[in-house]
């Protein structure tokens, strides 16, 4: 089975590479998985059949194109598209509506999948709190407890009062593109102990669902043997 993974950024490239990994190992199925970091989420183009422009890197502005492109090369055989994005302050629903019907129109003969990281991917390295705690084992457990688990609160921000509770203030002032770096470490050190099972979060319980069925390969059906009447 070949996968592959288009991403918003590096750190959740990481995340979801990682938790990928694992749940095809826990379901016995042997993939090669190929993981597309962009930059950024971007927007879905006005004309998705139009050539995207030049310097395009976001996922949004480039997944029409790349859904036709996915179509071609690995079209009819047993493949998996996944899309991982932040939904940040889009409606949900809605997002995970428009991103399944780009796929589909696009690319109708894989498997899509899509997963959406409630407000951010620091969502789900919250959803796994023993992943975190051995991860960064001084880390503010009383915070950690106070965060309701994919609440909009900005996330990330609630992430780095966990790990970082002596200097979070001044972290979050930094602000980007230097805060993306800090974000790419928390993902990789958390993201080594993270389990599929011990998450919590409802976006990636949803996204550990959709990914499940669709690399579930279908029973085979018992013959039933014919008796036939001799007269």
């Amino acid at each position: 089975m070949h996968i592959e993974i288009l991403t918003e950024d590096k750190s959740g490239a990481t995340v979801v590479e990682r938790l990928v990994t694992r749940m095809c190992r826990e379901a016995s199925v042997d993939a090669d998985i190929a993981v597309r970091p962009h930059r950024g989420c971007g927007s879905l183009p006005q004309d998705p059949l139009a050539r995207p422009p030049k310097f395009a890197s976001s996922l949004l502005d480039l997944l029409p194109a790349k859904c036709r492109a996915y179509n071609q090369v690995f079209g009819g055989t047993d493949a998996i598209l996944i899309v991982i994005m932040d939904s940040d302050d889009n409606d949900p629903d809605k997002l995970r509506r428009e991103l399944y019907g780009t796929c589909r129109r696009f690319a109708p003969d894989l498997r899509s999948v899509i997963g959406l990281c409630t407000e951010e991917i620091e969502a789900w390295l919250l959803g796994d709190a023993h992943a975190l705690l051995k991860a960064y084992p001084d880390a503010d457990t009383d915070s950690l407890e106070e965060y309701v688990q994919d609440s909009i609160c900005g996330t990330w921000e609630m992430l780095c009062k966990v790990i970082c509770p002596d200097n979070y203030e001044d972290i979050i002032e930094i602000g980007y593109p230097a805060i993306g770096h800090y974000k790419a470490s928390w993902a990789k050190m958390i993201s080594e102990y993270m389990e599929p099972e011990n998450n919590i979060s409802p976006s990636f319980i949803n996204f550990k669902m959709a990914f499940r069925t669709a690399i579930r390969k279908p029973e085979p059906v018992p013959s039933i043997p014919v008796h036939r009447r001799s007269f």
